[in-house]
């Protein structure tokens, strides 16, 4: 015992002592008894927090901004004259954005003027042949009639020389009539045979005039017939080709077709641009929404017409906004991509999807406080009304 240690020594007696291992058991089950208490205290708070708070909301920073742009493209072939907007200019609905040259629109509208003018003289004269040719018509029947008159006439001189003729062969023979009477009776024959001939084709002759004339009214009264000058149908094709090329010198003035502000003008002065090119972009920034990509595990309470807070980047925590769940989207953003993913590989792992959920958002809060397409948004929705 002599040979041993001071702190030996010690140490021994602490473990020969009751009254320090009972100080030490019972230290350790105070500090395990605190241990229980504070897990079971943040338990409790994660489980109230959960049930009172979490549980009611879905939040999500994978948000953005967006709106439908509106293009503004050229409807016509022409060479830009004048551009009066810039990028970031805030314009309305009409403003004028681009001038195209409209010197070949201004030619169309005078041929198409000229046009019309001629279908309409066309028609009224058409019109006014329908009564020349009625009145045609009663002509040549007149000259049908006339010739019908002189027919009967004729057949009444041939029959009259036919009787003459034969009383005359009947007592030639006796001497009671001369050869020169007798020559001139069949000479009077063969004029009235003639004659009648001739009666009979001016006949004819009339009633296929007649004929004619009545095709060529025919003819004429199928342009006309249920139709005034205004509605006929060549009128009509000319009065639009007319209205076409006054609208088309309308497009000549490219205007804007809602509220926004102009980006991505794309058109300069002097550039020949094509239908259908692109001119410039016009963002409704009063018209945004918010496209917030949910996993797909949050959104099991979230439902269309639930109420929504937003705060952006761009303002901060200080200027919340207020919206409305308005839908979701059709498919998730992977669906859509350009190249799919193709999960039909040995090395599949499941990755959890997210899908847009459109926000719409107070029109008055946008006005005071406007947002961008594209800009970040965090979106927190009350999933418990």
């Amino acid at each position: 015992m002599a040979d041993r240690d001071p702190g030996e020594l010690h140490a021994v007696a602490e473990v020969d002592d009751p009254t320090a291992t009972a100080k030490r058991t019972a230290k350790r089950k105070k500090l395990f008894g605190a241990f229980a208490a504070g897990v079971a205290l943040i338990g409790g708070g994660y489980t109230a927090m959960n049930t009172l708070v979490w549980s009611k909301h879905a939040v999500t920073d994978n948000a953005y901004v967006g709106a439908d742009v509106a293009q503004v493209t050229s409807q016509l072939a022409a060479p830009v004259s004048a551009v009066l907007v810039e990028d970031t200019r805030q314009v309305h609905k009409g403003d004028v954005l681009v001038r195209l040259d409209d010197t070949d629109a201004k030619i169309a509208v005078a041929n198409a003027e000229a046009n019309l003018a001629t279908a309409i003289r066309k028609v009224q004269g058409l019109h006014a042949t329908n009564y020349g040719l009625d009145a045609q018509i009663a002509a040549h029947a007149a000259d049908e009639g006339k010739a019908s008159a002189s027919v009967a006439a004729a057949q009444a001189d041939l029959q009259k020389a036919q009787i003459d003729l034969q009383r005359r062969q009947a007592v030639a023979s006796t001497g009671a009539v001369s050869q020169d009477e007798l020559t001139s009776v069949r000479t009077a024959y063969s004029n009235a045979a003639a004659t009648l001939r001739a009666a009979q084709a001016a006949e004819a002759q009339a009633a296929a005039a007649r004929n004619a004339a009545v095709g060529d009214r025919n003819a004429n009264l199928a342009l006309i017939a249920n139709v005034t000058v205004d509605n006929n149908p060549e009128v009509l094709a000319a009065r639009a080709a007319l209205e076409q090329a006054k609208v088309d010198l309308s497009r000549t003035v490219i205007r804007a077709p809602i509220d926004g502000v102009v980006t991505r003008r794309q058109v300069q002065v002097g550039q020949r641009v094509q239908p259908g090119a692109q001119l410039m972009t016009i963002v409704p920034v009063q018209a945004a929404y918010v496209d917030a990509n949910f996993k797909e595990v949050e959104l099991k309470k979230v439902k269309p017409g639930q109420p929504v807070k937003l705060t952006s980047d761009l303002y901060g925590d200080d200027v919340v906004y207020h919206g409305t769940v308005q839908g979701f989207s059709g498919g998730t953003g992977a669906a859509f991509a350009l190249v799919p993913a193709q999960n039909a590989t040995g090395n599949w792992i499941k990755v959890v999807q997210r899908l847009p959920t459109r926000v719409t958002l107070d029109p008055r809060e946008l006005a005071a406080h406007p947002l961008r397409v594209g800009l970040s948004m965090n979106v927190d929705v009350n999933v418990s009304r």
